[in-house]
């Protein structure tokens, strides 16, 4: 099976009605053989938790291949990349939150989406104040070597962004549309900035997407998804900032949070969030760094982790799962040296290993390099 054939049974998996990303997700877990989950009977489909009848069906007599190959073809002549769940390359932190996106279409620097960050976020239509506020922790934030994850609206999205490329950090915008459409059109200079400068615009919404509203609250997942910890700069008690921040409880973020004086109804959001406890207040960067499982002391900013690990034992693993962290018991090892050494092939050890690292057994380095947690 190639990556090619993964990516297709993907996309194809996407154009089924009423199968969420959640499904498929569960689906990647439970399914050694994606590559032929097109050609299996109902009975075995049946079988994976979550398929049930009229779903069956619908992958049983999907026909809508040519559409499938036709977003491949327009993604590929965009000069994007699309990233797939089944991915090794795809973010961590993205993969364990509760509904990843099943497609990123990327353009830049993919490696950017794994990088170690903060989401900012805020209003569009800043105050002088929150402005201020937003330039000065986005660089300071920066400085520290994290990325700067926002969502390339106006107002402190857009200074966030500009922020971090004054501070020669990346920052990865993600957008509610397709990178084609990116919207607001205003800040095409800036995205073309942000992919220069070694970061990435990302959406989870094919090519030739028009924004709508409804996908920019729906995108703010994945925009704390990324990061370790989301800061509201400055929102009102409704919107996507606030929206943003909920999420990232949800997903078990930080969340942080700018003070505002009284009778700023710009910021009643975060002195909301401050007052009930949901977000921590910030004063200085430090605030924030502190509150991170990062440390800094490190000639690069690396995560820590104070959590027990669970040995892979104690898990009921299949075959190919139990001889892969068997052999990683002798040290980490790149994926083509492990597909030598088990004598399989490396499409089937891809999604094997993406298996173990959603169950936090594998983790993935640079260079294709795997290792037990």
């Amino acid at each position: 099976m190639s990556n090619n054939s993964i990516l297709r049974n993907l996309i194809a998996l996407t154009l089924i009605p009423g199968l969420g990303s959640k499904r498929i997700k569960s689906l990647l877990l439970e399914c050694e053989q994606l590559e032929n989950l097109f050609s299996l009977s109902k009975t075995q489909l049946r079988s994976y938790e979550g398929l049930g009848e009229a779903t069956a069906l619908s992958i049983l007599t999907f026909d809508k291949w040519k559409k499938v190959d036709e977003i491949m073809a327009s993604t590929e002549q965009a000069g994007v990349q699309l990233l797939s769940l089944a991915d090794e390359r795809y973010p961590r932190l993205l993969k364990e939150i509760y509904d990843p996106p099943i497609l990123l279409w990327v353009q830049g620097n993919i490696e950017a989406l794994s990088r170690l960050g903060v989401a900012i976020v805020g209003t569009r239509n800043a105050s002088t104040y929150g402005k201020k506020q937003a330039a000065q922790l986005s660089v300071e934030l920066a400085e520290q070597g994290l990325c700067i994850f926002s969502g390339l609206a106006y107002g402190i999205d857009t200074i966030a962004h500009q922020s971090a490329l004054k501070a020669n950090a990346p920052t990865v915008a993600v957008l509610g549309s397709g990178i084609d459409k990116l919207y607001p059109r205003a800040n095409a200079e800036l995205a073309k900035e942000i992919v220069a400068s070694g970061g990435a615009i990302v959406s989870e919404y094919p090519m030739g997407t028009m924004a709508e509203p409804g996908y920019f609250p729906i995108r703010n997942r994945i925009v704390s998804g990324l990061s370790l910890g989301v800061l509201v700069i400055e929102s009102g008690i409704k919107g996507g900032s606030m929206i943003t921040a909920e999420l990232g409880l949800d997903q078990n973020r930080e969340v942080f949070a700018i003070p505002h004086p009284l009778g700023n109804m710009s910021g009643t959001g975060c002195n909301y969030l401050i007052k009930r406890g949901a977000a921590k207040l910030v004063q200085v960067v430090d605030d924030v760094l502190v509150e991170l499982p990062i440390d800094f002391e490190a000639d690069s900013v690396s995560i820590t982790n104070d959590e027990p690990s669970v040995g892979w034992r104690e898990y009921e693993l299949n075959e190919l799962s139990t001889a892969i962290c068997s052999q990683l018991e002798n040290g980490a090892i790149q994926i083509d040296a492990l597909a030598d050494t088990l004598e399989v092939n490396t499409s089937s050890l891809l999604v094997a290993l993406l298996q173990l690292e959603m169950q936090d057994l594998v983790v993935q380095k640079a260079g294709k390099i795997f290792e037990l947690r």
